[in-house]
């Protein structure tokens, strides 16, 4: 499928969900609840409500595996994310919201210390810069399941393609789509959230590139990226939750020859420091992975607002 191809495809079905969530007009009242109890990512905005969120994430790795899946030394290498996501509701039905994501990535390699990404440098063991701008839409498609949603983005690569230089991030045209439920038990004091996503890379493959290209950087091209995700969270005040998740990634080859898969844990917080803002704080570490997987651990925090 071509890149225009796939954008007629993406807009259509982005067309159809918008027009069914838009069939029903009843507004969906809730109670008097904390933004970290309500706002989970099933549930959606109310038409005119903002909800802008600032994740950083630093992956660093010291370790590896090989091809045949054996744990391997390497020099570290770290990988620094920020995701900036804006989304507005438009839906009097509370049932459809529209946004925009961007990602600014900084990488290094070599051994440097796992801050050095804050550096921000272009040099023969860094790199980093703005990557990725993405249109979103969420949509919650059942009337009557209101913790149940969806969320579609279309991630479209805008850095200079730089043969020869370090990895920056996947020159993939990669639309996304993830399925969010949860449910709320215990007197409110114990929720599952569960997650199931289906990422689609398309662009020509590592083979195909010419001498002026970044190899490296096509990994991905035609294959499926399929992570599946538990997370229990436990409510200790309304203001405040503790969770555990599990994570199982597949990277399926769809033509490049190339399949990975993982597994981690992790542990995290939230917390409501404002009626508009809350702060959340994760871990995650990779047990285990095939193929070049890195086995890393994951330090997050993030900023939400809502209002």
């Amino acid at each position: 499928m071509n890149t225009k191809n796939l954008f007629i495809t993406a807009i259509a079905l982005l067309f159809v969900s918008f027009s069914s969530a838009q069939e029903d007009e009843d507004d969906d009242t809730t109670g008097d609840l904390t933004n970290i109890q309500e706002f989970t990512p099933s549930k959606l905005l109310k038409k005119g409500q903002w909800d802008i969120k600032f994740f950083n994430s630093i992956y660093t790795q010291t370790e590896r595996t090989d091809a045949e899946s054996n744990s391997v030394t390497i020099p570290r290498e770290t990988f620094f994310t920020n995701t900036t996501e804006i989304y507005t509701g438009i839906s009097d039905s509370r049932r459809v919201n529209i946004g925009f994501i961007f990602q600014v990535r900084s990488n290094t390699f070599g051994g440097a210390g796992a801050l050095d990404v804050f550096n921000f440098r272009d040099d023969a063991t860094s790199r980093s810069g703005l990557t990725t701008i993405a249109p979103s839409i969420r949509v919650q498609p059942f009337k009557n399941i209101s913790n149940f949603s969806f969320t579609s983005s279309i991630y479209l690569p805008i850095f200079k393609d730089k043969a020869n230089a370090p990895y920056l991030d996947k020159r993939s045209v990669f639309w996304e789509t993830k399925f969010f439920y949860d449910k709320t038990f215990g007197q409110d004091k114990w929720q599952l959230f569960t997650q199931a996503d289906f990422g689609f890379n398309f662009g020509e493959k590592s083979e195909d590139a010419d001498a002026d290209s970044n190899v490296g950087e096509r990994f991905a091209n035609n294959s499926l990226f399929l992570p599946l995700g538990v997370f229990l969270s436990y409510f200790p005040s309304p203001k405040s939750t503790v969770y555990v998740n599990t994570k199982q990634a597949f990277l399926i080859d769809l033509g490049n020859n190339f399949a990975q898969n993982s597994t981690s844990l992790g542990i995290g917080t939230k917390y409501q420091l404002t009626d508009v803002l809350n702060v959340e704080a994760s871990f995650d570490k990779f047990v285990r992975g095939s193929n070049f997987q890195g086995l890393g651990q994951t330090f997050s925090i993030g900023l939400r607002a809502l209002f």
